[in-house]
This record gives C-alpha cells, sequence and structure tokens, in this order.
C-alpha cells in the first residue's frame, strides 16, 4: 500500500556535521506555489509531511541559518514515501565568532621549517616559526593555512609539491602570500601548464616591489578554488604571489541566494569553506560561528 510522500531534510556544514542552530525552512510546490514553513531542531533531521509527490513533487527549498550562508535547493519528493535529501551550508564569514587553529607543532614539517626559514615577513620583523605563526591574526593565519594545504597538494612537476619549493615568506596578505622561490619552480609550472596542469593567465593585477619585472602568472584548472602563481625575479631573487581564486565557488557550490559580490579581496574564510567542500582539502582549521 501506498503511504503519504515525507521529505527527510538533513542541514550540515562542510564537514558534513550536522548544523548546530535552529532555522525556518520554507518549501514552495513549483506546481501550485503553495508554500509550507517549518522548523528545524538544531543538530537534528527535519521530517515534513502533507507535501505533495511526483508528477507534482518538485519542491523548491530556502533556509537562512543564523550563522551561514542563505542557500536554496530544488528536491522532487517521491510519489510515496520517503525522499532524502542534504543541504551543505557554507559559513558566513560575518558571522564567525572564533577559529579554532592547529597548533603550531601541529602543522606538517613542510609548512613548520617554512615559518623556521622566515625571519623577515613584513610587519613581524624578528619573528619566525612558532614565534611568527603565533602572532598572526586571524585572518592572516587563515589565509596561509589555506594556501599551506593547496600547495601541499599542487604540482607543477611530479613527485615535488609546489609547497616543497616555497622557500621563505616575505609578506603575508590574508588574500594572498608573497614567498621566495626558485627559478626552476616557475620553470616547471611553465611547462606543467604546456601539459594542461595550469593555464598561463594575466598577472597584470599582481604587483611586487620596484627592481622586480614580471615574470608570468599561471593558474590551476580548478572550477573553484584555482591556486595562482604570479612569478617576480631581481637580478638576485624568485618571489612568487600566491592566492587561491573564489572563482564563484561559494554561490554556485553552496546555491547560495542573493550572493553579493563586492569587489573586495576574496576572504580566507570563503576558500577554506571551498577547499574543504569541493576539493576534499583540509586547512587543519575550524571556523566557530555565532547563531
Amino acid at each position: 500500500m501506498a503511504t503519504a510522500p515525507v521529505l527527510i531534510l538533513s542541514l550540515v556544514d562542510v564537514h558534513g556535521d550536522a548544523l548546530q542552530e535552529a532555522c525556518l525552512v520554507r518549501i514552495r510546490n513549483l506546481s501550485s506555489s503553495a508554500v509550507k514553513q517549518v522548523r528545524s531542531v538544531a543538530g537534528k533531521k527535519i521530517k515534513v509531511t502533507a507535501l505533495k509527490g511526483r508528477p507534482q513533487g518538485l519542491h523548491q527549498i530556502e533556509i537562512d541559518p543564523p550563522g551561514y550562508l542563505t542557500s536554496s535547493v530544488f528536491v522532487d519528493l517521491k510519489a510515496s514515501g520517503p525522499t532524502e535529501a542534504t543541504m551543505v551550508f557554507a559559513v558566513d564569514k560575518g558571522r564567525v565568532d572564533a577559529v579554532s587553529f592547529p597548533k603550531f607543532g601541529e602543522l606538517q614539517p613542510e609548512a613548520r621549517t617554512l615559518l623556521e626559514n622566515s625571519l623577515q615577513v613584513r610587519g613581524f620583523e624578528g619573528k619566525h616559526g612558532k614565534g611568527l605563526y603565533d602572532a598572526l591574526d586571524d585572518v592572516r593565519r587563515a589565509g596561509l593555512l589555506n594556501i599551506i594545504a593547496k600547495t601541499a597538494v599542487t604540482s607543477a612537476k611530479p613527485g615535488e609539491t609546489v609547497l616543497s619549493h616555497v622557500k621563505e615568506l616575505v609578506d603575508l596578505r590574508g588574500d594572498r602570500c608573497y614567498c621566495v622561490v626558485p627559478q626552476s619552480l616557475r620553470d616547471d609550472t611553465k611547462n606543467a601548464a604546456v601539459g594542461g596542469l595550469f593555464k598561463m593567465v594575466s598577472g597584470s593585477m599582481h604587483h611586487f616591489e620596484d627592481g622586480y619585472s614580471d615574470a608570468g602568472s599561471f593558474k590551476t584548472n580548478d572550477h573553484y578554488g584555482n591556486l595562482q602563481l604570479t612569478y617576480f625575479a631581481s637580478p638576485s631573487r624568485w618571489v612568487a604571489d600566491i592566492d587561491i581564486d573564489d572563482a564563484g565557488g561559494i554561490g554556485h557550490l553552496f546555491q547560495v541566494v542573493r550572493n553579493e559580490v563586492s569587489g573586495n579581496p576574496t576572504h580566507p574564510y570563503d576558500i577554506h569553506q571551498i577547499l574543504v567542500r569541493h576539493q576534499s582539502v583540509d586547512p587543519l582549521y575550524r571556523l566557530l560561528v555565532r547563531a
């Protein structure tokens, strides 16, 4: 005997954990335009009855959790019985209350070595290693950990990661970092572009200090969360401007409603959500939101 359609909805963050906050769920049937509203319970799946199933089962679901970006999805309910769906939400960076960072000793060895070798980071001169890491504000530290995580899984040459070639940090700006690298990394990246691992792009929006000439800009082919390496050369040193591009990932990956395009630099908390959700790359920190 057929049973009535039931929607079973799970609300989770990028780590797959249930949202620990109640929120209003708005469900609109696209055939009749009838709207049903229910309120979720923190940490629990939502069970919604009295909805139409196929052939009139297509519904739009819109949810605005307090600490996350408003998202919307379409779900087609079966003619009878349960239809299960999961919605994944991106943290609203404006609602981040705290960030749980790994301790210096918990970082991977290459990351610790890089920080130990970075003695003249702009604004943090004289600090290095644990002292430098602990002195960084949340935004700079998050941006650095994003870049470390992404460069640790990106190769310009078989058997070698981009991170393994980054020798020293010069400047940290939250959305990017400037690093001392060998010329060989630029050459490997250029060769990798021929093979399709990177693509050559314009570096006109990237600048470094006087005395350095542009030496090419390259970007990985990810749909979202692209790693971009922009090189600068002087007679005695090579520097790379390393950043990760949102590329509209927050809006597309999470079906964000009314996603604002501010024109501001890409925020590292947004990049964190894209890396974890889209690429299964873990920057090792957690964003804690206030409801």
